[in-house]
């Protein structure tokens, strides 16, 4: 009943949200859409908290730095964007051009500054798009969101930190902000059922951007992935665990490993 009811509330606020944000699509400027997305996101924390029974608790948010960054997050479930964007003003992402296939969210991404990266143009049509999106964002002093997995990972498996952050921290000269975060425990991966408990999103030290890609790379895993592991243990009472590495799904799959098969996977 309960996961029935946040997934009512969920389409409803969207619905209601986009069409919300119509009107500005064709005017100059990018503030009223944000603004209204801004919202949409709270009150899809809200409609966590009311209806679903999950908490948020935010931590770190010192660590934050002024002017632009990057910010790396664990991937756990389909709601830590929900808890994440509505924490860091002038926030932006990355996502593939596959959403703008859905009516109106083409010109609502736009609006945002999201990142849209190329999916069908071959590795070099994605790295041109990516570099492009990078010098918009730099010049503009955005934050950017990015989940480095590139993929949702299920509780206690986490999959190889992929490079395009490094990158993305090179072409903006900007430091790396990682995030770790419990939200798996209570709603996990694209899962209907939801768990009631407070989710934690924590932002950890930044990272320098000018480091070897390799020594970078160790350490964003490590810091993400320590932590999150120590989140997910005080989720449930129990002491920490690292995770465990898997292979990435294919393409339109998702991750959910067995004891047996920690390579198991099924539709998305």
């Amino acid at each position: 009943m309960r996961a029935a009811l946040f997934t009512s509330v969920y389409y409803l606020l969207s619905v209601f949200y986009v069409l919300a944000s119509v009107p500005f699509l064709i005017l100059p400027g990018h503030t009223p859409v944000r603004a209204i997305i801004r919202s949409y996101t709270r009150a899809m924390n809200l409609n966590l908290r009311l209806v679903a029974g999950i908490r948020k608790e935010v931590r770190g948010k010192d660590k934050v730095p002024e002017g632009a960054f990057v910010l790396a997050s664990k991937h756990q479930s389909w709601g830590d964007g929900y808890l994440v964007y509505p924490e860091v003003d002038n926030l932006s992402f990355v996502t593939g051009d596959h959403l703008e296939k859905f009516p109106l969210v083409g010109g609502i991404l736009r609006k945002l500054g999201a990142i849209v990266i190329d999916t069908c143009g071959g590795g070099e049509r994605k790295a041109a798009s990516l570099r492009e999106g990078m010098e918009r964002a730099k010049q503009d002093g955005r934050r950017i969101l990015i989940y480095p997995e590139g993929h949702l990972a299920p509780v206690d498996f986490h999959f190889r930190y992929k490079p395009g952050v490094w990158h993305m921290a090179q072409a903006m000269q900007a430091p790396v902000v990682p995030v770790a975060t419990n939200i798996g425990l209570y709603w996990q991966q694209q899962d209907k059922k939801k768990n009631p408990g407070t989710a934690i999103i924590e932002f950890l030290d930044p990272i320098p951007w000018d480091l070897p890609k390799d020594e970078f790379l160790s350490r964003l895993t490590e810091a993400i992935e320590q932590r999150t592991a120590e989140l997910v243990a005080e989720g449930r009472g129990t002491p920490a665990k690292r995770a465990t590495l898997i292979p990435d799904p294919p393409k339109g799959m998702e991750a959910k490993p067995t004891p047996e098969n920690p390579a198991a996977y099924a539709k998305a």
